[in-house]
């Protein structure tokens, strides 16, 4: 299959699992099952394909910033380190969804938190915590 093809399929499938948890963040069928298990195990494994395909003979590395750089300009490395943020990203969000029903949150903060964890994964995991810590949520 085409490296956009699966860049594409992997982007489908992701959202998938994100309208799930915006839909029922409280559902166990939603914050487990497809968000925090099915989908993250399904990226996974396609990124686990495209590392073993791409990554043998590949010129780069991680000692240095200009190393990955050179490692990423392979299309389909780079493909891989885009599924790694998708699969890691929703497998947050799910936590997220978790944790804030378990904890008492009222859904909508946790709705809040969703989207700057799909778009910028850190930023909407330190958003939920800092959710957290001013609402008080009970442990």
């Amino acid at each position: 299959m085409p490296i956009e093809s699966l860049f594409s399929a992997a982007g489908a499938l992701a959202m998938a699992g994100w309208l799930a948890l915006l839909v029922a963040p409280r559902q166990r069928w939603a914050n487990w099952w497809i968000g925090g298990l099915a989908v993250p195990a399904a990226l996974s494994v396609l990124y686990v394909v495209l590392l073993a395909i791409h990554a043998p003979g590949a010129s780069g590395g991680f000692g240095s910033l200009a190393e990955v750089a050179e490692l990423f300009a392979t299309p389909g490395l780079l493909l891989a380190g885009w599924v790694h943020y998708l699969a890691f990203d929703l497998f947050i969000g799910a936590w997220i969804c978790r944790r804030g029903a378990a904890e008492g949150l009222n859904p909508w903060l946790v709705r809040l938190c969703l989207p700057p964890t799909f778009l910028a994964g850190p930023a909407g995991l330190l958003l939920f915590l800092a959710v957290r810590t001013v609402t008080g949520a009970r442990r």
